[in-house]
């Protein structure tokens, strides 16, 4: 039965045991376009009573789902990512109504949501134990990786397809059942992958879709976590909901993996490509407006670098097209709704008042913001700090290695970081000392790939995703042992 209807204005239902169904009383909340205002879609709006219909149906799965030969998983996991390459013009479109993505990200989000399938596909055969020795005479130990039960993903609307797939692609590779809570600003995008994933022949109830009205958010989240089938919640989104789901975890004792907010850094030493260094900041700052956790938002450089780095950059921020999501010659869209676009004008209204420079951009028609390059950005600033999620990047010249690696340190959040240096050694030893979960030499700090391990550290939060660090994460490893032969006792 097919999740999404073919109308204009699309229904989307909650997705629990294997059918789609309507939330309790029939409630639903209406999605419009921040552009135009023009609707998008119906949407169930879940009570807590539907979350934990969607956790009992998750659980009921679970013995199934994990019973299966992992062959049986990994070729449902690659039917999925068939059927997303397939929908990508629907996707696209999609996408560009619900939180203003242009094209190339759209696309890019397919892409990579494929590949996060075809890896997780991959890994079914990896979660693997050992033989550890023991001192017991005839006792054979062994360490066991097992699923963990019913994993909750809570997915953000930045990256909704990417981020939605990262959600529940390696917890189904490694046997776990899965509930999605979608966006309440994607929730479409979300409801493809549930679809696709019930196309491609999983069991009823192994993947289950939860949406909600945003003041019912609270409420519902909560239950997903406290719901004590729940083994696991993983959770990506900003830093302050962020805290909110740790305490939850904490109260409830339930593991959470959480993906937080950025404020990358991108080192530039004295001896870098300076053409190199702008073209990665560049794309870094403004790729999806800014709009990632793992966007560019300082520039921090040596001094003796600073004016060349400076004109490169501004130039080619200012070059950037802004315009339409659906627009294929659009590079930057606009942001996903008012707030967002205050929150960035009053970043750059705060900087100018305490004396910095607008080398380029600093102003917005509507929810457009031209890409913004600031120079002279001290501590005194608020952009110095906080993360802006916008089309803003803030130059910082340094003096030496040193003091690039104290400024980079200096904000709370420490999710990518990016060094450019002309000899990768120093640029290694550079990259060791930055306090981050990611760190790329001579790249940009937006760049992701399904088979690595990411994450961050402080303000950005805990655990790894992807591929074999996620083994970490979605399984329990446990001690079975086999005792051969007789057993001598003390007493």
């Amino acid at each position: 039965m097919p999740l999404t209807d073919p109308d204009p204005v699309r229904s989307y239902e909650l997705y629990i045991g294997g059918s789609r169904v309507p939330a309790e009383d029939g409630r639903h909340v209406d999605t419009v376009e921040a552009l135009t205002g023009a609707p998008i879609a119906r949407v169930a709006a879940a009570s807590v009573a539907d979350a934990v219909r969607a956790v009992e149906a998750a659980d009921a799965a679970r013995q199934e789902w994990a019973g299966l030969p992992p062959a049986r998983r990994r070729a449902a996991l690659n039917r999925a990512a068939e059927r997303l390459g397939e929908r990508a013009d629907e996707i696209t479109a999609l996408m560009g109504r619900e939180m203003g993505a242009t094209q190339p990200w759209a696309r890019f989000n397919v892409h990579v949501a494929q590949g996060m399938l075809t890896e997780a596909a991959a890994q079914a055969y990896s979660a693997v134990g050992e033989v550890v020795p023991s001192d017991v005479p005839g006792l054979t130990a062994l360490g066991v990786r097992a699923p963990v039960g019913v994993v909750v993903g809570i997915a953000p609307w930045n990256a909704p397809l990417i981020l939605g797939v990262r959600a529940v692609a390696m917890p189904l590779a490694l046997g776990n059942t899965v509930v999605l809570k979608s966006s309440e600003r994607t929730p479409g995008t979300h409801a493809v992958i549930a679809e696709v994933l019930h196309e491609a022949g999983v069991p009823a109830g192994t993947v289950n879709l939860v949406s909600n009205a945003p003041e019912d958010a609270p409420a519902v989240v909560e239950a997903l976590v406290a719901h004590p089938a729940v083994a696991r919640v993983n959770f990506t989104g900003s830093t302050k909901v962020g805290r909110v789901i740790g305490e939850l975890g904490g109260r409830h004792l339930t593991r959470v993996v959480l993906e937080l907010g950025g404020k990358a850094p991108l080192l530039v030493l004295d001896d870098a490509d300076v053409e190199a260094a702008a073209a990665a900041a560049s794309f870094g700052a403004f790729m999806n407006q800014g709009e990632i956790c793992m966007s560019t938002e300082r520039v921090v450089v040596d001094r003796t670098l600073a004016d060349a780095l400076s004109d490169r950059l501004a130039d080619r921020a200012a070059k950037l097209v802004v315009g339409p999501p659906d627009d294929p010659a659009s590079q930057i869209g606009p942001l996903v709704d008012e707030q967002a676009c205050d929150h960035v004008l009053a970043l750059i209204g705060d900087a100018r008042n305490h004396g910095a420079q607008v080398l380029t951009g600093g102003d917005a028609d509507g929810l457009y913001v031209r890409p913004t390059v600031l120079r002279g950005v001290t501590p005194q600033m608020r952009v110095r700090h906080e993360e802006s999620f916008g089309p803003l990047v803030s130059i910082i010249e340094v003096d030496g290695d040193d003091e690039a690696v104290r400024v980079a340190n200096e904000s709370e959040y420490g999710l990518s970081a990016a060094v450019f240096s002309g000899d990768g050694t120093r640029g290694l030893d550079v990259a060791r000392r930055v306090r981050s979960g990611i760190c790329h030499v001579n790249g940009p700090t937006v760049h992701d790939e399904p088979q690595m391990p990411f994450g961050g550290v402080g303000a950005s939060g805990w655990g790894r995703f992807g591929s074999r660090a996620a083994i970490e994460e979605f399984t329990e490893l446990r001690w079975i042992t086999v005792q051969s032969g007789p057993r001598h006792y003390p007493i």
